[in-house]
């Protein structure tokens, strides 16, 4: 997803040069790999020694993001955002699958109108954990996408709180008509679980990567469309999207264990996004599994004195208008990351924000137009 063309910054002349310069590094140096961003950074920068504040582990051995140091706590920061101050480090990597199994059975625990459907998928999309606590809930339907949404929009117009999980170049693409039509048309409350989503995937494929699913979400009236970034906040946003939202709602995780690393305290809000790190240089703003690599490319620019934003769009609609402008107006650059085409997914909704708010230069990091391949979920990345 590195190394695309940066003709978004091609015009641009009212950013001064450290700021072109950072967008330029940040859009052809994320990766998953460490050691990729320290080679670009020498290339760009050879004054950064960046080796050293990468290396801080905890007692643990696991791998530190400082992101304040002057309080270890957790506040409410006056405004549309939600700020951590405190470390992150990762706590051991989890698939974000098994973050909304765990929230589903939460849900369902705590409330009996819950049910659950399948499509023949159970474990690969974290739906094992409810069908064997309760297999009263559970209805695994076969292999028939569109069935289900239709069964699941009936059971939500009887007072039901359908879940439904596939992978979600099935969920959003091959059932897209019925999403469209029997959920969303009559606003009723289905959930929604697209697993798979982004490269990380990995070995399946471009068949199986779900990289068009919060274009195809996002357009549709009604729909709130999440995409937390870790398994804890996959477990916290699937129990949102059951017990707050009265509409239909369209989650993406993804397969392969990734850092989990946020708080598991309750607190997660449904269009109100995540300030992880201040800065007043640039922002970044990440949604998924991105939003790790977000930390650790802004701690890399931190060792050049670049103060970096990073900021968790979780929610994609309705999206937290406030903080986008707010750091619009106070970084005055904008990079977006995704697992997800640069076309219709998150960079274009915060573009859409910044282009009738406050413009700023930006640059999207995601799929360039194109499919993904098999390999590697890191190497991918």
């Amino acid at each position: 997803m590195s190394g695309f063309p940066l003709n978004c910054l091609f015009g641009v002349v009212s950013i001064i040069e450290l700021k072109v310069c950072v967008i330029f590094l940040i859009t052809n140096c994320f990766s998953h790999v460490r050691t990729f961003f320290v080679s670009k950074l020498k290339v760009f920068f050879p004054k950064f020694v960046p080796e050293t504040k990468l290396s801080a582990r905890n007692s643990e051995g696991s791998q530190l993001i400082t992101v304040h140091t002057e309080m270890v706590e957790q506040k409410l920061q006056t405004g549309s955002n939600r700020e951590f101050m405190a470390t992150y480090y990762n706590k051991g990597n989890k698939p974000t699958k098994t973050g909304f199994g765990e929230g589903l059975l939460e849900a369902g625990l705590r409330n009996q109108e819950v049910v659950c459907i399948g499509a023949d998928i159970t474990t690969a999309v974290g739906c094992n954990l409810f069908a064997d606590a309760l297999p009263h809930r559970f209805i695994s339907l076969g292999i028939a996408e569109q069935n289900c949404l239709g069964v699941a929009a009936g059971l939500a117009l009887e007072g039901k709180i359908p879940v439904f999980s596939t992978y979600g170049v099935f969920a959003a693409l091959r059932a897209a008509d019925q999403i469209r039509i029997s959920v969303c048309y009559n606003n009723v409350h289905v959930v929604i679980g697209g697993a798979h989503a982004g490269v990380s995937v990995g070995p399946d494929g471009a068949t199986h990567q779900a990289l068009e699913d919060i274009g195809i979400m996002r357009v549709l009236p009604n729909m709130t469309v999440l995409s937390p970034c870790d398994a804890t906040q996959a477990r916290l946003a699937t129990i949102a999207a059951i017990e707050q939202c009265k509409g239909p709602v369209y989650i993406r995780f993804g397969r392969e264990a990734m850092p989990d690393f946020t708080s598991d305290l309750p607190g997660f809000e449904i269009g109100r996004s995540q300030l992880l790190r201040q800065g007043n240089d640039l922002t970044l703003i990440a949604t998924g599994h991105m939003v790790w690599e977000a930390l650790l490319a802004a701690d890399i620019l931190e060792t050049s004195g670049i103060q970096a934003r990073v900021i968790n769009m979780h929610t994609i609609k309705p999206i937290d208008q406030g903080a986008i402008i707010q750091a619009a107006r106070e970084t005055g650059a904008i990079v977006t990351a995704e697992e997800h085409q640069v076309h219709a997914g998150l960079g274009s909704a915060v573009a859409e924000v910044v282009v009738q708010h406050h413009p700023v230069p930006m640059t999207f990091i995601g799929m360039p137009d194109c499919f993904g391949e098999s390999g590697d979920p890191r190497q991918l990345m």
